[in-house]
């Protein structure tokens, strides 16, 4: 689609040399998810989520998760007006487009969890009143991997939540020198012009929803998930929530690539992304330094891909 290629052209001329990290957060996008972004200071996350939000003319809100961060922080809450005698409600920063929620680690399981409903329905509820959120709406979480000190590991039921967890890692060195000369004058995010609108993302959500999964396709995704299951050195294996959103998010990638079908290489190609994070590795592999990516690498190989 015009309008894909477009925001992708946008996100790696402020994103440079990564266009697979591109490709999996418009997949994310695509299918109505969330993506989490596990890496190391400085390499790019709050401006992509910026760009991505200016791309599709989105309400764009940031989020900087503390210690002391409290859930109507979040979501907002019912504030006492003096003059009118009245309670009135006050959104939170969840009541936009693209929420950054910057190093979500940082704060309380207690406040993590005010996005779980937000992630997962589309809404939060004030006072037992649901109030729906924007369409589209995407939560692009960050967290530091290095730094420990201070922080509070998300929990599973959250982890879920997330389509995928992606890196984006260190440019090479060419592309590094282009991120430094072409902030000589000015950031190229200050250059981003809108190339789609709201309206067309939750149109591209509508069409993914018709891309043609074929039944063989489709018992291989839920192979996938449940090879995790059975799995030695996972201690938790993924859920049905993780083979829906493989399936999902395979949709979301053919049709970004053109095509009307999924073929055995979406899922395959995606499992590590949307698989690698949901699972739990047993004390014995986590101590001998085995990656869970790995793992779920080496069960896609085992897993047999149909023709």
């Amino acid at each position: 689609m015009q309008a894909l290629e477009a925001i992708a052209d946008n996100l790696n001329r402020v994103i440079r040399g990564k266009p697979e990290a591109v490709e999996l957060l418009l997949t994310v996008l695509c299918s109505n998810g969330h993506v989490l972004i596990e890496d190391v200071p400085g390499v790019g996350k709050t401006t992509l989520a910026k760009a991505l939000a200016r791309s599709i003319q989105g309400d764009f809100h940031r989020l900087q998760f503390t210690p002391d961060l409290l859930p109507t922080d979040i979501v907002g809450g019912m504030v006492y007006s003096p003059r009118t005698g009245d309670f009135s409600f006050r959104p939170g920063p969840v009541f936009c487009h693209v929420l950054l929620a910057d190093e979500i680690n940082r704060a309380s399981p207690r406040t993590q969890s005010a996005l779980l409903e937000a992630m997962s329905e589309g809404q939060v509820t004030i006072d037992g009143s649901p109030r729906a959120l924007a369409s589209p709406f995407i939560v692009i979480a960050t967290q530091n991997p290095i730094e420990y000190h201070g922080t509070y590991p998300l929990p599973e039921a959250q982890l879920d939540r997330f389509a995928m967890q992606i890196e984006l890692g260190y440019p090479d060195e060419e592309e590094e020198l282009c991120v430094v000369t072409d902030q000589k004058v000015r950031h190229p995010l200050e250059d981003i012009r809108p190339v789609a609108t709201t309206a067309d993302i939750v149109e591209v959500q509508e069409r993914v929803r018709n891309i043609e999964v074929d039944p063989s396709v489709l018992r291989y995704i839920v192979a996938l998930a449940r090879a995790t299951r059975t799995e030695s050195r996972l201690q938790l294996g993924a859920s049905p929530r993780a083979a829906l959103i493989l399936f999902r998010t395979s949709q979301a990638l053919a049709l970004i690539r053109g095509r009307d079908y999924v073929v055995p290489d979406d899922p395959k190609e995606l499992a590590v992304p949307v698989l690698a994070h949901r699972v739990m590795l047993d004390a014995k592999s986590s101590y001998a330094g085995v990656g869970k990516a790995d793992v779920i690498a080496e069960i896609v190989e085992r897993v047999k891909t149909p023709v």
